[in-house]
């Protein structure tokens, strides 16, 4: 696709009229080719899944309707944008360059995606903060960082980099920040996850400047839920730091922890309406808190019967509103299975001393990137470790990857439930044996107490068990059909 038929395509969507006929179109292709009825590419999957993916694709289309109809993105970031993601779709479905080399090599594809935790700094100190993060902690070097993401391209030929942390904005080395990071890999899409609290109008002007970086902003829900769990103050300065991403011109979205307390009023119409009609969010990023890191609380995880309720909610505000929300653990079904560990298509997680995890929900090392460097390594090195493989392993015993995933007339559909698809989280049991078996390294004091403690284990794995009397019996009848 030339850049001349981008820039086309992005002027009309600029006009009113002619956006309401591509919007109207695009979401007629989409319709057609997940029809369930339809023999295609797609037909091996079960209809309820192809009617799931037709759904978010259509909040998708929709969600860039609504930005640009109100002049929320510039012409020039919306051109960007689709090119990178327009490229980075056409390039994984041809295999081509380090993705073909990849797979000729391993038989199977490369990840998609990396996430980035470059600093364990934050200007914040949330209760039960997944990362323990703090005002000062370990930083990946410029250096480090740079390799990392030269690899990650030239030997999986990612699309995708999501920086985490600690705050993102708050890293710095050898005089350059995220943004510079962003801007000198102009063929990269850059998700950064932030509390906010350090985007001022320079920063703003600089995201949009730069094209290929997008903040999702962490908030708990409304004022008093924010600021309970951010401190005082906070919702007001992510507030602020939207209105500046509104004046430049570039995409955002939103981040929600949700707990027991919060499950159902950040799915309300007020907080919907406010984040996505006042504020202008792009897209929502849904994670279901977890007893891990700070002051772990198992009385704040959801309970199995909120997470079912959860998903149907959320899917439910999916269709019905059009919004672009994604739910990390209920969503299984879009991505077909668990994405961590390096499955093709998927991610590992990289954190601020360099260890390499599965997930970053995922306590555990498979090594520590700059030793492997520093005996002339590389990021295939860690791909190939035992630990990632083994989870790789048990992922496709699940089934998980397989495009024809909940097919009930093909003997390879999965033999495992794409809504629990977490090895962690529900499957615990059997994610502790693998760390256990592959010296999986715990990446702080608190996994490790995590690991040796048998209460732990005990509300774990009991919490998966309850789980799994909700969800396979729904697995079983609404997508496998039996």
């Amino acid at each position: 696709m030339s850049n001349l038929l981008y820039k086309i395509t992005v002027n009309l969507l600029y006009n009113r009229t002619c956006r309401k006929a591509i919007i109207s179109l695009f979401e007629k292709l989409v319709a057609f080719f997940l029809n369930p009825g339809r023999t295609n590419s797609f037909s091996s999957l079960n209809a309820a899944l192809q009617n799931e993916k037709k759904t978010m694709a259509i909040a998708a289309i929709n969600a860039i309707s609504k930005s640009i109809a109100t002049g929320l993105i510039k012409k020039d970031v919306s051109e960007a944008t689709l090119k990178l993601w327009a490229r980075a779709l056409i390039d994984t479905s041809k295999r081509k360059g380090p993705v073909k080399k990849f797979y000729m090599e391993n038989h199977t594809d490369p990840p998609f995606l990396l996430v980035i935790s470059p600093g364990h700094a934050c200007t914040l100190k949330c209760a039960d903060c997944y990362a323990a993060s703090n005002a000062s902690g370990s930083k990946l070097s410029r250096e480090i960082l740079d390799r990392i993401i030269s690899d990650a391209k030239n030997l999986w030929g990612i699309k995708l980099v999501v920086l985490s942390g600690g705050e993102p904005f708050a890293w710095h080395s050898q005089n350059i920040d995220i943004l510079d990071v962003a801007s000198n890999n102009p063929g990269l899409l850059f998700l950064a996850f932030t509390n906010g609290t350090l985007i001022d109008e320079k920063t703003a002007d600089r995201i949009a400047a730069c094209k290929n970086l997008t903040p999702a902003f962490s908030v708990e829900g409304m004022r008093s839920a924010t600021d309970k769990r951010r401190g005082e103050g906070i919702f007001d300065r992510v507030i602020a730091a939207m209105d500046l991403m509104k004046e430049a011109g570039a995409p955002f979205g939103i981040s929600v922890t949700v707990n027991r307390n919060n499950c159902t009023s950040v799915l309300s119409e007020e907080f919907l309406d406010f984040f996505f009609k006042n504020m202008g969010a792009f897209y929502g990023f849904y994670f279901q808190y977890l007893p891990m890191g700070r002051n772990a609380n198992f009385s704040l995880m959801p309970t199995p019967g909120q997470r079912l309720e959860f998903r149907e909610l959320i899917w439910k505000k999916v269709e019905d509103k059009k919004l672009f929300l994604l739910d990390f653990w209920n969503h299984g079904t879009l991505v077909n299975g668990c994405i961590a560990a390096g499955r093709g298509g998927g991610y590992l997680h990289i954190d601020w001393n360099g260890n390499v995890m599965p997930c970053v929900f995922t306590p555990y090392s498979a090594g520590n990137i700059v030793d492997i460097y520093s005996n002339g390594g590389s990021l295939a090195d860690i791909w190939n470790s035992p630990f990632l493989s083994s989870i790789r392993d048990w992922q496709k015993q699940q089934g998980h990857g397989r495009k024809n995933s909940g097919s009930k007339n093909d003997d390879s559909s999965p033999q495992g439930n794409l809504l629990t698809p977490c090895p962690y989280r529900d499957h615990y049991g059997q994610f502790i044996k693998l760390v256990k078996q592959h010296s999986g390294m715990p990446q702080d004091d608190s996994a490790d107490m995590m690991l040796k403690d048998p209460q732990y284990y005990k509300k774990m794995t009991l919490y998966d068990k309850e789980l799994a009397e909700l969800f396979d019996p729904l697995w079983q009848q609404k997508y496998v059909g039996k």
